[in-house]
């Protein structure tokens, strides 16, 4: 997400790193890269225009703290910018009672808005309301289809008709939803390969028959200045309450992140931010910000930590770890748990100072695979106590796993070390985010993973080296 736009903006942080103050100067220099970033980035060259005079005017005299270097002022400066630029925050729903709420979800064909209208769903399901998706995409082929089986998927009822009138499928939808006492109908509606009379008409008829509470525009965040445009589009017709950007975690550009809100002016409610259904987040400008400056977002990592981590077994695994007794079983629950947060890389990326470096650390969660496979071919004893892994056990579980001895070994070794670093540190001496995250993940347990997955991973790439060299021998 927004890799080429961190590293530019990185750059010309890193070109204030060791200057005695900001100068005009210095600031006209930063201020030209950034310029080049956010265009080449496929931001409205108006938004770029205004958001580089505000840091300007900001940065000009801002006086430099003594435990500061101006590249760190102007990171500051740049991040209020940004959050300002995209806020305020705004991802509330508001319901009205008696209901049932009515959410309308427009857009173009391709823009993912079929899958936003399940993920809505689920979000709100998750939050306790009873709801009733909509099929009313009548033109695209299959779309009442797939959403049935989203809907199946979810345990969440959907409402269909045999018809090719949009607006007679949604009055009745409605007055299905309120006779049976759903609270919220989230509307599915259809979209076209571009802006057009027809669609435009369509679209308004729909919301002038059921008068939605609220309608939301689905984007693709991908398609840059497109996105932007289209968003405007429909403002003028629609009356819009907010904007739903998909794709997100594709996008290495951030041109409608960043300029949606300030073309619009209508607030990004949502972003999605992978396939599964699960991946639908609140959009938070402050922590947005910290993204596209490699700072990380911390806050969104801890609540799904929360969200995910039992806290009654997060207190029996702190036990654990200052006996010096955590064994491989508890590190599988920890494996399980981060991939119920979306993946290791998908969390790395939220810590402060690690997202930019992933490609550096040569670390993916296929790796996380093999791990398991090597643990699962372990015996229950060999789990819990790993220091009866001998020679001849790390055979027999290499054999298990499909992998060669040594793979096991680095492993054990690697667990033990973490292990001990994690009977040490028990006592939360850390602070920041280690104690942030005391009632749920332990990074301490999991820098075994990302040790033994990165040998792993060169191991494997020496074996296949080997190979194409005609060689049998295997390391």
């Amino acid at each position: 997400m927004f890799e080429s736009l961190t590293e530019k903006f990185n750059l010309v942080f890193r070109s204030l790193s060791g200057r005695g103050r900001i100068t005009e100067a210095n600031i006209s220099d930063a201020m030209r890269e950034v310029r080049k970033a956010l265009l080449a980035a496929d931001v409205s060259y108006n938004v770029v225009k205004k958001f580089c005079k505000d840091v300007t005017q900001a940065a000009i005299g801002a006086e430099v703290i003594k435990s500061l270097h101006p590249g760190q002022v102007m990171v500051k400066i740049v991040s209020d910018e940004l959050t300002r630029l995209m806020g305020p925050v705004d991802s509330k729903i508001y319901f009205v009672s008696p209901g049932p709420t009515i959410i309308m979800l427009a857009g173009l064909q391709g823009g993912g808005k079929t899958t936003t209208a399940a993920k809505l769903a689920k979000y709100l399901v998750d939050k306790k309301k009873r709801l009733l998706l909509v099929a009313d995409d009548l033109k695209r082929p299959a779309a009442i289809e797939q959403l049935i089986i989203l809907g199946r998927q979810l345990n969440i009822d959907v409402y269909s008709e045999e018809s090719k009138n949009a607006v007679k499928v949604a009055k009745n939808a409605v007055k299905h939803a309120r006779k049976n006492g759903y609270e919220v109908v989230v509307l599915d509606t259809a979209g076209r390969l571009h802006i057009d009379e027809e669609m435009m008409g369509e679209i308004a008829d729909v919301a002038n028959a059921v008068t939605p509470h609220q309608i939301y525009l689905v984007c693709d965040a991908m398609t840059g200045q497109d996105a932007v445009n289209s968003a405007k589009e429909f403002n003028e017709r629609l009356e819009l309450d907010g904007v739903i950007l998909t794709k997100l975690d594709g996008d290495a550009r951030g041109g409608a992140a960043l300029s949606v809100k300030a073309v619009t002016g209508k607030p990004i409610k949502f972003v999605g931010v992978g396939e599964k259904l699960d991946k639908l987040e609140e959009f938070h400008p402050d922590r947005m910000a910290g993204r596209i400056l490699g700072m990380g977002d911390v806050v969104t990592l801890v609540e799904k930590a929360h969200e995910h981590f039992d806290a009654e077994e997060a207190e029996k695994l702190q036990k654990k770890m200052a006996k010096g007794s955590f064994g491989f079983d508890d590190f599988l629950k920890q494996i399980n748990a981060v991939k119920k947060m979306g993946g290791m890389q998908d969390m790395l990326k939220m810590m402060p100072g690690v997202g930019s470096q992933l490609d550096d650390l040569d670390f993916d969660d296929k790796s996380i695979g093999r791990i398991e496979g090597i643990v699962h071919s372990m015996t229950l004893r060999e789990r819990r106590d790993p220091d009866t892994i001998d020679s001849s056990r790390r055979r027999r579980i290499a054999a298990g796993a499909g992998v060669v001895p040594n793979e096991v070994s680095g492993l054990v070794k690697t667990f033990k070390r973490s292990r001990d670093m994690m009977k040490a540190l028990s006592g939360g001496k850390l602070g920041g985010l280690k104690a942030l995250l005391s009632g749920g993940l332990n990074f301490d347990s999991l820098s075994a993973a990302m040790s033994a997955g990165r040998k792993i991973k060169q191991r494997s790439k020496r074996k296949r080296v080997i190979r194409r060299r005609g060689k049998i021998k295997r390391r």
